[in-house]
């Protein structure tokens, strides 16, 4: 049986790389989705726009100051455009498709490459 040639494995690394980290778990985002969320915010200081208050909160003056006083901050960053709103919405940013078709994608690809380089060895002889 023949050996796979040094651009074969890169090929073959690099796709497998790639598949495992855009690959979306079951209930939580991939990792390339954790890693963007991460690096746009590594020290976690940017707010995050807080869910609507629950039913019966909006009785809660505490709870009410503290829900404004959240969206206060981060509406007055958003606001401030450019860089900074990429930046609050890349934070909360998710798997830009549906995990079971992106898994049907990445398994697709992840195929392709395979037979892509086993073509590109049998070229060479």
């Amino acid at each position: 049986m023949r050996q796979p040639h040094n651009l074969q494995w890169w090929l073959l690394v690099f796709v497998a790389l790639a598949v495992v980290s855009v690959w979306p778990p079951s209930d939580d985002k991939s990792l390339a989705a954790k890693f963007v969320n991460w690096a746009v915010d590594p020290r976690d200081e940017l707010p995050v726009l807080p869910d609507p208050l629950a039913l019966g909160q909006g009785d809660n003056p505490d709870a009410v100051y503290v829900h404004d006083l959240q969206t206060q901050q981060y509406d007055a960053l958003y606001l401030k455009g450019g860089w900074t709103r990429k930046r609050l919405e890349l934070k909360v940013a998710g798997d830009p498709f549906n995990p079971a078709t992106e898994r049907q994608v990445l398994t697709g690809i992840a195929i392709a490459t395979t037979f892509i380089a086993w073509r590109l060895g049998g070229r060479r002889s």
